[in-house]
This record gives C-alpha cells, structure tokens and sequence, in this order.
C-alpha cells in the first residue's frame, strides 16, 4: 500500500473519531463512506456479521453498536432521520474483519482498529506483517492446487516436491532450495517460504499460478513436462525481476512468518482482552 493512501486514511479515520464519555466512537455511516461501501445495506450486512461476532466473543452488541439517529438534508430542504450507529474502536475492528480485505480500505482499518497507537510508522508496519502472512497463506493453497491438479496425472508427492525444488533452482538463478536455506540461515525442518520476503513470496506464488494454469491449459502430463512448464515459468519471473533491478537470490531473509502471525493473533486477545476489562 503506498504511503500517500495510508496518510490519506489515516487523517480519514482520525477525522471521523469523536467521544462519547470518554469513548472513542465512529459513526457507522461516515465508516461506510469511508471504507467504500455505496450502499448502506450492503454495509449492514457487514455490521450484523461483527454483531454476530462480538457476541461469539462473549461482547455485548449495545456496549459497542450503540444505535442512534441522524438528520440527513432533503432536496426539499426539509431534513429526515436515519438510522446511525455508534460504533467503539473494537466495533470497528469487527467490521474490518468482516470485510473484503482485497480492499486497500478494509486492509488499512483492520490494523488501524487493532492498535492503539495511532502513529503511522506503526500502522505502515503492521501491514506490511499483515501482507506477508496473507501473501504466505495465498502461496499454500497456491502449491496444494498444482499438487492436487498434477496428483491427477500420476505424480505423487514426491514428484511434486522435485517439480517444485527445480522451479526454486530457476527462480534463484541456480541456487537449490537446500543452498537458499543455509544462505538465508533457514532451519531444515521449515519451509524456505516461510523466511523469504513478501517480493519473492508473491513471485514463487505467480509462477506456481501460471504453472497451474497452463498444465491445465496444455493439457500436460508426466514428470518431465510438467517440470520443464514449472522451470520455464520460474526462469521468466527471474527475468521480469532481474530486469527491474532485483536478484531473489539477493534478497536479505525476513523474520519468520509463523512469528509474525502469532505477533498478529497476540493482538486481536489482547483487543478482546481490552474490550473485557471495559465492561
């Protein structure tokens, strides 16, 4: 997310906050406007799925969705309520939640509404963590379909792992998955994956893609081929990367992404846990 569109929702969010006896709160319709939701009903359904929530989590829903009215103008120039809610920073949280997180505006206030400091440096580097792992999960399920989809042409798992340790040989410019891991220090028993950073997470998932895709497409079968379709694919995200300046191989490790997720979990208790020591 580039720093002009987090300053930009951040001075959003902090413009929209007031206080009711000291709470900080957020009028449900200004949230609506300003995470990108044209429809008041589609955002309703959103807010009933974080009700449904906090009261799972053992909230209570009038402590943190305070119902209230607001007086809209009228081409007539009269004025009419509507309805309005009061929502605390944890009502918030629980909508981010609910929303669609591709949203450059749901990914901003998911972790806007899970911290409490509000300075941006903080902010900018929880979504950063935030990427990562999401980044981390989408290549998972990125390497179970093409498991799945060369299972069924008679290649079992073993012959998935030399698929996918050949395409890791091509994407870092000759270095084996083994040689990746003692460079970036990374324990044996662990996935490479999980100490790379977000670049080459995205690039190992775009490449796995387009494997998925074409063995599907080509109708490809057999270990060589499909080893070959995974190389090709592999060499040409190398080339896109090496042209823009940039060696995977290269790349410093980053912090173990399982760390970072339960840093992310630790966060949302201790909001649950913030949210219980309020009542």
């Amino acid at each position: 997310m580039k720093k002009e569109l987090i300053i930009e929702l951040l001075s959003k969010f902090e413009n929209a906050c007031f206080e009711i006896k000291g709470i900080e709160c957020w009028s449900a319709r200004e949230l609506q406007e300003i995470l990108g939701y044209a429809k008041w009903d589609n955002f309703l359904k959103v807010i009933d799925k974080a009700k449904t929530a906090c009261e799972k989590a053992g909230g209570a829903i009038p402590d943190h969705f305070a119902e209230t009215g607001k007086m809209v103008a009228l081409g007539s120039g009269s004025e009419r309520e509507i309805i309005d809610f009061a929502l605390t920073r944890y009502a918030c949280y629980l909508i981010a939640q609910n929303g669609d997180s591709s949203k450059n505006e749901i990914a901003f206030a998911q972790t806007y509404f899970a911290v409490q400091t509000r300075r941006q440096e903080i902010i900018e580097q929880r979504l950063l963590e935030v990427a990562r792992v999401s980044v981390r999960e989408k290549l998972s399920k990125s390497e179970k379909k093409l498991s799945g989809i060369i299972y069924e042409r008679g290649i079992d798992e073993k012959g998935f792992a030399i698929i996918r340790s050949k395409g890791d040989q091509a994407l870092f410019g000759g270095f084996s998955t083994n040689d990746m891991k003692k460079k970036l220090g990374v324990p044996e028993n662990r996935p490479l994956a999980d100490f790379l950073p977000t670049l080459t997470i995205k690039a190992k998932d775009f490449a796995t893609e387009l494997t998925s895709h074409n063995v599907t497409e080509k109708a490809l079968k057999g270990e060589t081929a499909i080893t070959k379709e995974h190389i090709d694919n592999n060499q040409a995200v190398r080339k896109m990367l090496h042209e823009r300046g940039v060696k995977p191989e290269a790349l410093p490790p980053a912090e173990d992404v399982k760390k970072v997720q339960r840093k992310l979990e630790g966060d949302e208790k201790r909001i649950l846990k913030d949210v219980k020591k309020k009542k």
